[in-house]
Protein backbone atom coordinates (compact mmCIF):
# COMPACT_ATOMS: atom_id res chain seq x y z
CA UNK A 1 0.00 0.00 0.00
CA UNK A 2 2.96 2.32 0.63
CA UNK A 3 4.06 2.02 -2.98
CA UNK A 4 0.51 2.67 -4.18
CA UNK A 5 0.07 5.80 -2.03
CA UNK A 6 3.45 7.17 -3.11
CA UNK A 7 2.67 6.55 -6.76
CA UNK A 8 -0.77 8.17 -6.51
CA UNK A 9 0.70 11.24 -4.81
CA UNK A 10 3.28 11.79 -7.52
CA UNK A 11 0.70 11.14 -10.22
CA UNK A 12 -1.33 13.92 -8.58
CA UNK A 13 1.57 16.37 -8.91
CA UNK A 14 2.09 15.26 -12.51
CA UNK A 15 -1.54 15.93 -13.36
CA UNK A 16 -1.39 19.38 -11.78
CA UNK A 17 1.48 20.16 -14.13
CA UNK A 18 -0.57 18.93 -17.09
CA UNK A 19 -3.49 21.07 -15.93
CA UNK A 20 -1.36 24.21 -16.28
CA UNK A 21 -0.22 23.13 -19.73
CA UNK A 22 -3.82 22.49 -20.79
CA UNK A 23 -4.72 26.02 -19.72
CA UNK A 24 -1.96 27.43 -21.94
CA UNK A 25 -3.34 25.33 -24.81
CA UNK A 26 -6.85 26.61 -24.07
CA UNK A 27 -5.47 30.17 -24.15
CA UNK A 28 -3.99 29.43 -27.58
CA UNK A 29 -7.41 28.20 -28.70
CA UNK A 30 -9.08 31.34 -27.29
CA UNK A 31 -6.65 33.63 -29.09
CA UNK A 32 -7.37 31.80 -32.32
CA UNK A 33 -10.95 33.12 -32.36
CA UNK A 34 -12.11 30.54 -29.80
CA UNK A 35 -11.42 27.62 -32.11
CA UNK A 36 -13.13 24.24 -31.99
CA UNK A 37 -10.77 22.77 -29.40
CA UNK A 38 -11.44 25.35 -26.66
CA UNK A 39 -14.26 23.43 -24.98
CA UNK A 40 -12.38 20.12 -25.12
CA UNK A 41 -9.30 21.69 -23.55
CA UNK A 42 -11.23 23.48 -20.78
CA UNK A 43 -13.19 20.34 -19.85
CA UNK A 44 -9.99 18.28 -19.96
CA UNK A 45 -8.20 20.76 -17.71
CA UNK A 46 -11.06 20.54 -15.20
CA UNK A 47 -10.94 16.74 -15.15
CA UNK A 48 -7.15 16.78 -14.83
CA UNK A 49 -7.25 19.38 -12.02
CA UNK A 50 -9.78 17.36 -10.03
CA UNK A 51 -7.79 14.13 -10.41
CA UNK A 52 -4.52 15.88 -9.57
CA UNK A 53 -5.89 17.56 -6.44
CA UNK A 54 -7.40 14.25 -5.34
CA UNK A 55 -4.07 12.49 -5.71
CA UNK A 56 -2.19 15.16 -3.69
CA UNK A 57 -4.73 16.07 -0.99
CA UNK A 58 -5.77 12.54 -0.03
CA UNK A 59 -2.27 11.08 0.33
CA UNK A 60 0.39 11.81 2.93
CA UNK A 61 3.80 13.33 2.09
CA UNK A 62 6.42 10.76 1.24
CA UNK A 63 9.09 10.17 3.88
CA UNK A 64 11.26 7.67 2.04
CA UNK A 65 11.53 6.53 -1.58
CA UNK A 66 13.34 3.27 -2.20
CA UNK A 67 14.39 2.00 -5.62
CA UNK A 68 11.35 -0.22 -6.20
CA UNK A 69 8.96 2.56 -5.21
CA UNK A 70 10.86 4.90 -7.52
CA UNK A 71 10.34 2.63 -10.50
CA UNK A 72 6.60 2.43 -9.76
CA UNK A 73 6.36 6.22 -9.42
CA UNK A 74 8.23 6.90 -12.67
CA UNK A 75 6.23 4.36 -14.67
CA UNK A 76 2.93 5.38 -13.05
CA UNK A 77 3.50 9.07 -13.77
CA UNK A 78 4.31 8.41 -17.42
CA UNK A 79 1.28 6.17 -17.94
CA UNK A 80 -1.03 8.62 -16.16
CA UNK A 81 0.31 11.56 -18.17
CA UNK A 82 -0.32 9.67 -21.41
CA UNK A 83 -3.86 8.66 -20.38
CA UNK A 84 -4.93 12.15 -19.25
CA UNK A 85 -3.05 13.66 -22.18
CA UNK A 86 -5.37 11.73 -24.47
CA UNK A 87 -8.52 13.32 -23.01
CA UNK A 88 -8.38 16.59 -25.06
CA UNK A 89 -8.01 14.56 -28.28
CA UNK A 90 -10.83 12.23 -27.29
CA UNK A 91 -13.24 15.05 -26.38
CA UNK A 92 -12.41 16.87 -29.61
CA UNK A 93 -13.40 13.78 -31.61
CA UNK A 94 -13.17 13.65 -35.43
CA UNK A 95 -10.27 11.23 -36.15
CA UNK A 96 -9.65 10.68 -32.44
CA UNK A 97 -11.39 7.61 -31.08
CA UNK A 98 -9.93 6.21 -27.84
CA UNK A 99 -7.11 4.23 -29.47
CA UNK A 100 -6.12 7.08 -31.79
CA UNK A 101 -6.23 9.62 -28.95
CA UNK A 102 -4.05 7.40 -26.75
CA UNK A 103 -1.63 6.76 -29.62
CA UNK A 104 -1.23 10.49 -30.32
CA UNK A 105 -0.78 11.28 -26.62
CA UNK A 106 1.83 8.56 -26.04
CA UNK A 107 3.62 9.52 -29.25
CA UNK A 108 3.85 13.10 -27.98
CA UNK A 109 4.96 12.39 -24.41
CA UNK A 110 7.55 9.85 -25.54
CA UNK A 111 8.74 12.35 -28.21
CA UNK A 112 8.21 9.72 -30.92
CA UNK A 113 6.35 11.99 -33.31
CA UNK A 114 4.33 9.22 -34.98
CA UNK A 115 0.81 10.34 -35.84
CA UNK A 116 -2.57 9.01 -36.93
CA UNK A 117 -3.66 12.36 -38.40
CA UNK A 118 -4.37 12.45 -42.12
CA UNK A 119 -4.97 16.22 -42.18
CA UNK A 120 -2.93 18.02 -39.53
CA UNK A 121 -3.84 21.47 -40.81
CA UNK A 122 -7.54 20.77 -40.17
CA UNK A 123 -6.88 20.44 -36.43
CA UNK A 124 -7.60 23.64 -34.42
CA UNK A 125 -4.65 25.69 -33.19
CA UNK A 126 -5.31 25.02 -29.50
CA UNK A 127 -5.19 21.25 -29.97
CA UNK A 128 -2.11 21.54 -32.18
CA UNK A 129 -0.39 23.43 -29.37
CA UNK A 130 -1.42 20.76 -26.85
CA UNK A 131 -0.16 18.05 -29.19
CA UNK A 132 3.30 19.62 -29.40
CA UNK A 133 3.33 20.71 -25.75
CA UNK A 134 3.06 17.06 -24.71
CA UNK A 135 6.25 16.36 -26.62
CA UNK A 136 8.05 19.30 -25.02
CA UNK A 137 7.14 18.07 -21.53
CA UNK A 138 8.12 14.55 -22.55
CA UNK A 139 11.49 15.80 -23.74
CA UNK A 140 12.53 17.15 -20.34
CA UNK A 141 10.91 14.18 -18.60
CA UNK A 142 7.60 14.11 -16.74
CA UNK A 143 9.13 13.14 -13.41
CA UNK A 144 12.10 15.49 -13.81
CA UNK A 145 9.71 18.41 -14.14
CA UNK A 146 7.71 17.30 -11.09
CA UNK A 147 10.94 16.96 -9.10
CA UNK A 148 11.78 20.58 -9.86
CA UNK A 149 8.35 21.77 -8.77
CA UNK A 150 8.53 19.90 -5.44
CA UNK A 151 11.00 21.47 -3.01
CA UNK A 152 13.00 19.01 -0.96
CA UNK A 153 15.78 19.75 1.50
CA UNK A 154 17.30 16.28 1.39
CA UNK A 155 17.02 15.94 -2.38
CA UNK A 156 14.93 12.76 -1.99
CA UNK A 157 12.48 13.64 -4.76
CA UNK A 158 15.21 14.54 -7.22
CA UNK A 159 16.47 10.97 -7.26
CA UNK A 160 13.29 9.99 -9.09
CA UNK A 161 14.38 12.04 -12.07
CA UNK A 162 17.53 9.95 -12.15
CA UNK A 163 15.43 6.85 -12.75
CA UNK A 164 14.26 8.39 -16.05
CA UNK A 165 17.92 8.54 -17.10
CA UNK A 166 20.39 5.71 -17.50
CA UNK A 167 23.61 5.84 -15.47
CA UNK A 168 25.54 6.57 -18.66
CA UNK A 169 23.42 9.70 -19.19
CA UNK A 170 24.74 11.15 -15.90
CA UNK A 171 28.35 10.39 -16.79
CA UNK A 172 29.46 14.01 -17.06
CA UNK A 173 27.99 15.36 -13.85
CA UNK A 174 28.49 14.16 -10.28
CA UNK A 175 26.93 16.92 -8.17
CA UNK A 176 23.55 17.08 -6.44
CA UNK A 177 20.65 15.63 -8.39
CA UNK A 178 18.63 18.82 -7.99
CA UNK A 179 21.41 20.85 -9.61
CA UNK A 180 21.66 18.26 -12.37
CA UNK A 181 17.95 18.69 -13.17
CA UNK A 182 18.22 22.49 -13.13
CA UNK A 183 21.12 22.29 -15.58
CA UNK A 184 19.05 20.17 -17.95
CA UNK A 185 16.08 22.55 -17.70
CA UNK A 186 18.27 25.64 -18.24
CA UNK A 187 19.74 24.22 -21.43
CA UNK A 188 16.36 22.95 -22.62
CA UNK A 189 14.52 26.23 -22.16
CA UNK A 190 17.43 28.28 -23.52
CA UNK A 191 17.72 26.12 -26.63
CA UNK A 192 13.96 26.30 -27.23
CA UNK A 193 13.88 30.11 -26.91
CA UNK A 194 16.90 30.56 -29.19
CA UNK A 195 15.37 28.23 -31.79
CA UNK A 196 12.04 30.05 -31.62
CA UNK A 197 13.62 33.44 -32.22
CA UNK A 198 15.78 32.10 -35.05
CA UNK A 199 12.83 30.49 -36.82
CA UNK A 200 10.79 33.67 -36.51
CA UNK A 201 13.62 35.69 -38.03
CA UNK A 202 13.73 33.11 -40.84
CA UNK A 203 10.14 33.97 -41.77
CA UNK A 204 7.90 31.72 -39.66
CA UNK A 205 4.92 33.25 -37.91
CA UNK A 206 5.23 33.14 -34.12
CA UNK A 207 2.93 30.15 -33.60
CA UNK A 208 4.79 28.01 -36.13
CA UNK A 209 8.15 29.17 -34.77
CA UNK A 210 7.25 28.30 -31.18
CA UNK A 211 5.75 24.90 -31.99
CA UNK A 212 8.53 23.81 -34.34
CA UNK A 213 11.19 24.95 -31.87
CA UNK A 214 9.49 22.96 -29.11
CA UNK A 215 9.25 19.96 -31.41
CA UNK A 216 12.88 20.19 -32.56
CA UNK A 217 14.32 20.62 -29.07
CA UNK A 218 12.29 17.69 -27.74
CA UNK A 219 13.39 15.70 -30.83
CA UNK A 220 9.76 14.76 -31.43
CA UNK A 221 9.07 15.98 -34.96
CA UNK A 222 5.41 16.95 -34.63
CA UNK A 223 4.64 19.70 -37.12
CA UNK A 224 1.70 22.03 -37.76
CA UNK A 225 1.84 21.26 -41.49
CA UNK A 226 0.81 18.21 -43.50
CA UNK A 227 4.09 18.34 -45.44
CA UNK A 228 6.12 18.86 -42.26
CA UNK A 229 9.13 21.19 -42.75
CA UNK A 230 8.88 20.77 -46.54
CA UNK A 231 5.88 23.12 -46.40
CA UNK A 232 8.18 26.07 -45.63
CA UNK A 233 10.68 25.30 -48.43
CA UNK A 234 13.37 27.35 -46.72
CA UNK A 235 17.07 26.38 -46.49
CA UNK A 236 17.47 28.81 -43.57
CA UNK A 237 14.62 27.18 -41.60
CA UNK A 238 16.10 23.75 -42.30
CA UNK A 239 19.56 24.89 -41.16
CA UNK A 240 18.20 26.34 -37.89
CA UNK A 241 16.20 23.21 -37.17
CA UNK A 242 19.18 20.99 -38.00
CA UNK A 243 21.38 22.82 -35.48
CA UNK A 244 18.60 22.66 -32.86
CA UNK A 245 18.08 18.94 -33.40
CA UNK A 246 21.80 18.15 -33.19
CA UNK A 247 22.26 20.20 -30.00
CA UNK A 248 19.18 18.57 -28.46
CA UNK A 249 20.79 15.18 -29.12
CA UNK A 250 23.95 15.97 -27.14
CA UNK A 251 24.25 15.46 -23.38
CA UNK A 252 22.68 18.58 -21.83
CA UNK A 253 25.16 18.62 -18.96
CA UNK A 254 27.98 18.94 -21.49
CA UNK A 255 26.23 21.84 -23.20
CA UNK A 256 25.77 23.55 -19.83
CA UNK A 257 29.42 23.13 -18.84
CA UNK A 258 30.49 24.48 -22.25
CA UNK A 259 28.84 27.84 -21.62
CA UNK A 260 29.02 27.83 -17.80
CA UNK A 261 32.24 25.96 -16.93
CA UNK A 262 32.98 25.12 -13.30
CA UNK A 263 35.90 23.68 -11.43
CA UNK A 264 34.03 20.46 -10.68
CA UNK A 265 33.08 19.81 -14.29
CA UNK A 266 35.59 20.69 -17.01
CA UNK A 267 34.06 18.52 -19.73
CA UNK A 268 32.47 20.33 -22.65
CA UNK A 269 31.43 19.84 -26.26
CA UNK A 270 34.92 20.38 -27.62
CA UNK A 271 36.97 18.01 -25.47
CA UNK A 272 34.59 15.05 -25.24
CA UNK A 273 35.25 12.03 -27.43
CA UNK A 274 31.66 10.78 -27.55
CA UNK A 275 30.43 14.11 -28.99
CA UNK A 276 33.14 13.97 -31.63
CA UNK A 277 32.12 10.41 -32.48
CA UNK A 278 28.46 11.43 -32.73
CA UNK A 279 29.12 14.48 -34.92
CA UNK A 280 31.53 12.43 -37.05
CA UNK A 281 28.90 9.72 -37.55
CA UNK A 282 26.27 12.30 -38.59
CA UNK A 283 28.67 13.94 -41.06
CA UNK A 284 29.64 10.56 -42.51
CA UNK A 285 25.95 9.74 -42.95
CA UNK A 286 25.37 13.05 -44.71
CA UNK A 287 28.20 12.38 -47.15
CA UNK A 288 26.98 8.83 -47.89
CA UNK A 289 23.40 9.98 -48.47
CA UNK A 290 24.44 12.95 -50.60
CA UNK A 291 26.67 10.91 -52.89
CA UNK A 292 24.15 8.11 -53.33
CA UNK A 293 21.27 10.51 -54.07
CA UNK A 294 23.43 12.40 -56.56
CA UNK A 295 24.99 9.38 -58.30
CA UNK A 296 21.60 7.65 -58.66
CA UNK A 297 20.16 10.90 -60.06
CA UNK A 298 17.42 10.94 -57.42
CA UNK A 299 17.97 14.70 -57.35
CA UNK A 300 19.29 16.86 -60.17
CA UNK A 301 22.27 18.58 -58.54
CA UNK A 302 24.86 17.83 -55.88
CA UNK A 303 23.74 20.87 -53.87
CA UNK A 304 20.10 19.77 -53.85
CA UNK A 305 21.15 16.26 -52.85
CA UNK A 306 23.22 17.66 -49.96
CA UNK A 307 20.42 19.92 -48.74
CA UNK A 308 17.87 17.10 -48.56
CA UNK A 309 20.31 14.46 -47.32
CA UNK A 310 21.78 16.60 -44.53
CA UNK A 311 18.39 17.56 -43.12
CA UNK A 312 16.99 14.02 -43.23
CA UNK A 313 20.15 12.61 -41.65
CA UNK A 314 19.95 15.12 -38.80
CA UNK A 315 16.22 14.51 -38.40
CA UNK A 316 16.38 10.70 -38.26
CA UNK A 317 19.63 10.34 -36.31
CA UNK A 318 18.33 12.68 -33.62
CA UNK A 319 15.00 10.75 -33.59
CA UNK A 320 13.11 13.95 -34.46
CA UNK A 321 11.39 12.81 -37.64
CA UNK A 322 10.85 16.10 -39.46
CA UNK A 323 10.67 15.64 -43.23
CA UNK A 324 11.55 17.63 -46.31
CA UNK A 325 11.36 14.68 -48.72
CA UNK A 326 9.61 11.34 -49.24
CA UNK A 327 12.36 8.91 -48.25
CA UNK A 328 10.29 6.01 -49.63
CA UNK A 329 11.54 7.12 -53.06
CA UNK A 330 15.20 6.97 -52.02
CA UNK A 331 17.62 4.20 -53.07
CA UNK A 332 18.07 1.08 -50.93
CA UNK A 333 21.49 2.18 -49.64
CA UNK A 334 20.07 5.47 -48.35
CA UNK A 335 17.31 3.63 -46.51
CA UNK A 336 19.92 1.40 -44.90
CA UNK A 337 21.89 4.40 -43.65
CA UNK A 338 18.74 5.94 -42.15
CA UNK A 339 17.80 2.63 -40.48
CA UNK A 340 21.23 2.49 -38.80
CA UNK A 341 20.72 6.09 -37.69
CA UNK A 342 17.30 5.16 -36.28
CA UNK A 343 18.87 2.43 -34.15
CA UNK A 344 21.94 4.22 -32.79
CA UNK A 345 20.69 7.83 -32.54
CA UNK A 346 22.06 10.59 -30.29
CA UNK A 347 23.90 10.85 -26.97
CA UNK A 348 22.71 9.83 -23.53
CA UNK A 349 21.50 12.70 -21.36
CA UNK A 350 19.71 14.33 -24.30
CA UNK A 351 16.13 14.27 -25.55
CA UNK A 352 17.08 11.78 -28.27
CA UNK A 353 15.84 8.19 -28.21
CA UNK A 354 17.33 4.97 -29.55
CA UNK A 355 20.18 2.85 -28.21
CA UNK A 356 22.46 5.93 -27.85
CA UNK A 357 25.90 6.33 -29.35
CA UNK A 358 27.52 6.18 -25.89
CA UNK A 359 26.38 2.60 -25.40
CA UNK A 360 27.41 1.59 -28.90
CA UNK A 361 30.88 3.06 -28.37
CA UNK A 362 31.32 1.33 -24.99
CA UNK A 363 30.07 -1.96 -26.45
CA UNK A 364 32.47 -1.79 -29.41
CA UNK A 365 35.45 -0.88 -27.24
CA UNK A 366 34.52 -3.50 -24.66
CA UNK A 367 34.09 -6.22 -27.26
CA UNK A 368 37.49 -5.33 -28.70
CA UNK A 369 39.11 -5.66 -25.28
CA UNK A 370 37.34 -8.98 -24.65
CA UNK A 371 38.70 -10.37 -27.91
CA UNK A 372 42.21 -9.26 -26.90
CA UNK A 373 41.82 -10.96 -23.53
CA UNK A 374 41.18 -14.30 -25.27
CA UNK A 375 44.91 -14.54 -25.99
CA UNK A 376 45.73 -13.52 -22.43
CA UNK A 377 42.89 -14.63 -20.09
CA UNK A 378 44.49 -12.99 -17.06
CA UNK A 379 44.50 -9.53 -18.59
CA UNK A 380 41.54 -7.26 -19.34
CA UNK A 381 42.11 -3.63 -20.29
CA UNK A 382 39.33 -1.51 -18.86
CA UNK A 383 37.33 0.62 -21.27
CA UNK A 384 37.66 4.37 -20.77
CA UNK A 385 35.01 6.87 -21.85
CA UNK A 386 36.11 10.51 -21.52
CA UNK A 387 38.08 9.90 -18.33
CA UNK A 388 35.58 7.45 -16.83
CA UNK A 389 36.68 3.83 -16.49
CA UNK A 390 34.18 1.11 -17.34
CA UNK A 391 34.65 -2.22 -15.60
CA UNK A 392 34.06 -5.52 -17.32
CA UNK A 393 30.71 -5.84 -15.51
CA UNK A 394 29.60 -2.39 -16.70
CA UNK A 395 30.55 -3.20 -20.28
CA UNK A 396 28.63 -6.46 -20.05
CA UNK A 397 25.62 -4.53 -18.73
CA UNK A 398 25.75 -2.15 -21.72
CA UNK A 399 26.01 -5.05 -24.18
CA UNK A 400 23.09 -6.78 -22.43
CA UNK A 401 20.95 -3.66 -22.80
CA UNK A 402 21.71 -3.45 -26.52
CA UNK A 403 20.90 -7.13 -27.02
CA UNK A 404 17.61 -6.76 -25.11
CA UNK A 405 16.77 -3.63 -27.12
CA UNK A 406 17.37 -5.42 -30.43
CA UNK A 407 15.44 -8.47 -29.22
CA UNK A 408 12.39 -6.32 -28.45
CA UNK A 409 12.70 -4.69 -31.88
CA UNK A 410 12.78 -8.16 -33.44
CA UNK A 411 9.65 -9.17 -31.50
CA UNK A 412 8.02 -5.98 -32.75
CA UNK A 413 8.85 -6.88 -36.35
CA UNK A 414 7.24 -10.30 -35.90
CA UNK A 415 4.10 -8.84 -34.32
CA UNK A 416 3.70 -6.31 -37.15
CA UNK A 417 4.10 -9.11 -39.69
CA UNK A 418 1.46 -11.23 -37.92
CA UNK A 419 -0.78 -8.14 -37.96
CA UNK A 420 -0.80 -8.20 -41.74
CA UNK A 421 1.70 -5.41 -42.38
CA UNK A 422 4.27 -5.71 -45.17
CA UNK A 423 7.87 -6.32 -44.09
CA UNK A 424 9.25 -2.87 -44.94
CA UNK A 425 6.49 -1.07 -43.05
CA UNK A 426 6.49 -3.48 -40.11
CA UNK A 427 10.25 -3.65 -39.62
CA UNK A 428 10.76 0.11 -39.84
CA UNK A 429 7.71 0.81 -37.63
CA UNK A 430 9.12 -1.44 -34.92
CA UNK A 431 12.50 0.33 -35.06
CA UNK A 432 10.87 3.77 -35.22
CA UNK A 433 8.49 3.22 -32.28
CA UNK A 434 11.08 1.56 -30.05
CA UNK A 435 13.63 4.27 -30.85
CA UNK A 436 11.05 7.09 -30.52
CA UNK A 437 11.96 8.12 -34.07
CA UNK A 438 8.47 8.38 -35.59
CA UNK A 439 8.71 7.88 -39.36
CA UNK A 440 9.90 4.66 -40.95
CA UNK A 441 9.37 3.43 -44.49
CA UNK A 442 6.47 2.09 -46.49
CA UNK A 443 3.06 3.18 -45.19
CA UNK A 444 4.69 4.87 -42.17
CA UNK A 445 7.24 6.80 -44.26
CA UNK A 446 8.45 10.35 -43.73
CA UNK A 447 5.34 11.83 -45.38
CA UNK A 448 2.98 9.04 -44.24
CA UNK A 449 1.41 8.18 -40.88
CA UNK A 450 0.20 5.32 -38.68
CA UNK A 451 -3.52 5.78 -39.37
CA UNK A 452 -3.71 2.59 -41.46
CA UNK A 453 -2.63 0.29 -38.62
CA UNK A 454 -5.22 -1.80 -36.81
CA UNK A 455 -6.20 -0.83 -33.26
CA UNK A 456 -4.21 -3.78 -31.93
CA UNK A 457 -1.02 -2.68 -33.72
CA UNK A 458 -1.53 0.90 -32.56
CA UNK A 459 -1.77 -0.28 -28.95
CA UNK A 460 1.28 -2.48 -29.47
CA UNK A 461 3.12 0.56 -30.84
CA UNK A 462 2.14 2.44 -27.68
CA UNK A 463 3.89 -0.23 -25.59
CA UNK A 464 7.01 -0.02 -27.78
CA UNK A 465 7.12 3.77 -27.47
CA UNK A 466 6.88 3.62 -23.66
CA UNK A 467 9.52 0.89 -23.48
CA UNK A 468 11.87 2.98 -25.59
CA UNK A 469 11.30 6.24 -23.70
CA UNK A 470 11.76 4.64 -20.26
CA UNK A 471 14.77 2.69 -21.56
CA UNK A 472 13.14 -0.70 -21.00
CA UNK A 473 14.02 -1.57 -17.39
CA UNK A 474 11.61 0.59 -15.30
CA UNK A 475 8.63 -0.49 -17.40
CA UNK A 476 9.56 -4.19 -17.33
CA UNK A 477 10.36 -4.14 -13.60
CA UNK A 478 6.92 -2.73 -12.77
CA UNK A 479 5.10 -5.18 -15.06
CA UNK A 480 7.14 -8.05 -13.62
CA UNK A 481 6.36 -6.99 -10.05
CA UNK A 482 2.63 -6.82 -10.78
CA UNK A 483 2.62 -10.32 -12.27
CA UNK A 484 4.65 -11.74 -9.36
CA UNK A 485 2.11 -10.34 -6.90
CA UNK A 486 -0.71 -12.01 -8.80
Amino acid sequence: MGILRSTIRFIGFTLLGLFVLMLFSALSAYLDHRDGSLTALLVSSGITLAAGLGGVLFTKPIQRIDLKTGFFIVTGCWVAACLFGAVPFLLYGHEFNFVNALFESVSGFTTTGASILNDIEAVPQGLLFWRIATSWIGGIGVVSLVSILITSRNDKHSQLAGLELSSIAKEYYHGRRKQFIYRILTVYVGLTLASTYGLHLAGMRWFDAVTHAMSACSTCGFSTKNLSVAAFDSPVVEAILSVSMILASINFSLIFSTFWPSGSNRKNLFNTRIVKVFIGAVLLGMVCLTLDLWLTKTYGTLLESFRVASFQMCSITTTTGFATADTNLWPFFCKGVLIVGSLICGCSGSTSGGIKIDRVWVALKGTSEMFKSLTNPNKYSYVRLDGSTKTEEEVTSVISFIMLYLFIVLIGMVVFQLGGIDFQTGASASIACMGNVGPGFGAVGSLGNYAGLSDFLKLFSVVLMLLGRLEIYPFLIVIGSLFRKR
